[in-house]
């Protein structure tokens, strides 16, 4: 259990209790637990590029307050649906999920007021989100979604899987292990992709049903590994809570954020706004609150810097170390085409650039020690993926600035996203207790 002491979190954290006793009415909330660090020690771990960064995050203590309140925070709403799962089964909650955003929550039969409530929450468009802005960010994340993504994804994917408290969940599901590491990659490569094409964010649009069944899945997992009773929150807080969503949600904007305070820019350019506005309103869809999503390049990386330097720095192979090399090692698509086998290799090389780049600070040396390598042949692999990257990249978006190309060019984009999607395959979302694997959680 934790021995950092305890404090008072704010009322909607302790309400949880109240609202969804079958995950929370248990848990202690006077308790700090271990993976919180109340003071600055986090900083030491850091590269010294970020430490100028941590320091000024930690100078704010509306930041210090919101991180350590959501590192406490699950989603209430699709907690709630989530805990009837003992009434209608996992399947029966997904069918009707999956009803109630194609049709409306009126046409499912018998809907439980849970459901309702659920679909409430995502209709309401917050009046801190601009919808007109969504959607013309929507079509410049297209860009990056089609041209830098397909080599990425599986680098950035791994980032929960660097520390044993935000590891954990994924290791007891038992879901990224041989073949289900492939298939939770292309889901999330999957999700971020729909969200990105024409009107997909609509209240009936592909992306908002693909936002609700990733929230409904993080609340099953939290319903049964909190249901196992080998789950030490003292150790672990909650499991999957809203801070541990914030880098997958924002890394992109993050990535872009950083690289802006880099030169001394503190403003978003128009097309970056909407870029952040796109990235700020689909979070909110997958249940992240307002107070961890920031506008500026500066409250971006602060917020991602508290977050960063509250969470106690521990890699365990036991738990982390399958799921990495799993996800690393993973054959993610089988395209046995020439130009299929090219991009596996490309892919495969600039995944672990960007892993070592943006996780193992810049040091291969570091990566081999978790077990990824980064050989010669991987080097030439990821020199080939920057060309095309830096290539394709610069073509759409200079042809983009110009009037009459910009349409035929989205044109190109959308159907190339609609081949990625294609080759992703179907994205089911979903989560079988009865292959947990739940381990005791303290080992």
């Amino acid at each position: 259990m934790s021995n950092q002491g305890s404090f008072t979190y704010s009322e909607h954290v302790l309400d949880q209790r109240r609202l969804v006793p079958g995950i929370y009415g248990d848990i202690d909330f006077s308790v700090v637990p271990e993976r919180y660090l109340a003071d600055d020690s986090g900083i030491g771990h850091l590269p010294p590029r970020l430490k100028e960064y941590a320091e000024r995050a930690l100078k704010n203590p509306g930041y210090v307050e919101s991180v350590r309140n959501y590192t406490m925070t699950g989603d209430a709403v699709a907690d709630a649906y989530a805990a009837l799962i003992p009434r209608y089964g996992f399947r029966r909650l997904v069918s009707m999920l999956d009803s109630a955003c194609d049709d409306g929550v009126e046409a499912v039969p018998d809907a439980p007021e849970e459901l309702f409530a659920f679909i409430q929450a995502m209709e309401v468009v917050p009046d801190w989100i601009d919808m007109d802005l969504v959607e013309k960010g929507a079509l410049q994340e297209r860009i990056p979604l089609a041209n830098v993504s397909p080599f990425a994804i599986r680098g950035a994917f791994v980032a929960t899987f660097m520390n044993k408290y935000t590891a954990l969940p994924m290791t007891m599901t038992g879901t990224l292990s041989d073949s289900k590491s492939a298939r939770r990659v292309l889901e999330t490569a999957s999700f971020f992709t729909s969200t990105a094409m024409p009107g997909a964010l609509s209240r009936y649009g592909k992306g908002f049903k693909a936002a609700a069944k990733v929230r409904l899945m993080h609340s099953m997992v939290r319903f049964n590994i909190m249901q196992s009773g080998r789950w030490d929150v003292g150790v672990y807080g909650i499991p999957i809570p809203q801070v541990d969503q914030m880098p997958a949600g924002l890394i992109g904007i993050f990535l872009l954020s950083f690289a802006l305070l880099a030169k001394g820019h503190k403003e978003f350019t128009p097309e970056q706004q909407a870029r952040v506005e796109m990235a700020r309103y689909r979070c909110h869809l997958l249940g992240l609150p307002q107070a961890l999503l920031g506008e500026t390049p500066e409250e971006v990386v602060d917020l991602m810097m508290a977050r960063t330097v509250s969470l106690k720095e521990e890699y365990d192979d036991d738990i982390c170390g399958d799921l990495v090399l799993g996800t690393m090692n993973a054959e993610l698509l089988d395209d046995p085409s020439l130009r299929g086998r090219v991009h596996r290799w490309m892919e495969r090389g600039f995944s672990k650039y960007f892993f070592i780049r943006n996780f193992c600070e810049g040091k291969a040396a570091r990566a081999e020690r978790i077990g990824v390598t980064y050989r010669f042949p991987d080097k030439i692999a990821t020199a080939a993926a920057i060309v095309v990257i830096v290539t394709t990249t610069t073509f759409y978006k200079y042809g983009m600035m110009v009037p009459f190309l910009r349409q035929p060019l989205d044109n190109l984009l959308v159907n190339r996203l609609a081949r990625l999607l294609e080759s992703y395959g179907h994205a089911d979302f979903v989560t079988d207790a009865s292959q947990y694997k739940l381990q005791a959680s303290g080992q």
